[in-house]
């Protein structure tokens, strides 16, 4: 059980990581469209695009998923954007205290920033605050009912509450929205066992 938790906590850490350097999609619009509209509503746009393409089959869905998390971090505000960047890297650094007044700094002036609400669960999930964790997810949820990495760290820390149906559901949710996430396939067969008392 605790290795099943182990993997999808570093997916939810690398996801994020791995799309800091990830380009925007730019063609996802036409150019003419795209200078048109400001920068969230971009971004909304490209994202549709790129859910519906995880659900098309034989899919490259790592480069989707990394378009996706690029799009996730990116805000309106510079500012912003560099907060975020500077507490991924606090958390790495194993400076949670740090990590988390970036943070807690950063949503207080961007609320509706749901990466950064995302951020913070996790580093609530690792500092084992499974209430609060549960609550920014409820805020990312709120901001972007897709965010496959908030409904998978919700699976997550429920399953750690060994809350398995609710658990069960939120990586079904999790698989819904990307049905390419093989870690928490692997969670879910993994409940399956601890269900049938295997």
């Amino acid at each position: 059980m605790r290795g099943s938790l182990a993997v999808l906590a570093l997916f939810a850490l690398t996801s994020g990581a791995l799309a800091e350097d990830a380009p925007a999609p730019a063609e996802a619009l036409p150019p003419a469209a795209a200078k048109t509209l400001k920068p969230a509503v971009q971004r909304a746009d490209q994202l549709d695009l790129l859910f519906a393409e995880l659900r098309k089959p034989g899919i490259q869905t790592d480069a989707v998923e990394e378009k996706i998390w690029a799009l996730w971090g990116a805000s309106d505000s510079p500012t912003a954007e560099v907060l975020l960047n500077q507490a991924k890297i606090a958390i790495a650094d194993g400076a949670p205290a740090e990590a988390l007044s970036i943070l807690n700094r950063l949503i207080g002036a961007n609320p509706d920033f749901a990466e950064a609400w995302n951020k913070r669960a996790t580093l609530y999930f690792m500092m084992k605050k499974d209430d609060l964790a549960l609550a920014d997810i409820a805020h990312v949820l709120d901001l972007e009912p897709r965010h496959f990495g908030a409904l998978a760290g919700k699976g997550m820390i429920l399953e750690r509450q060994k809350k398995y149906a609710a658990a069960r559901e939120a990586y079904e949710e999790a698989l819904a929205v990307n049905p390419a996430l093989d870690n928490v396939k692997a969670a879910l067969k993994e409940l399956d066992r601890v269900e049938q008392g295997i």
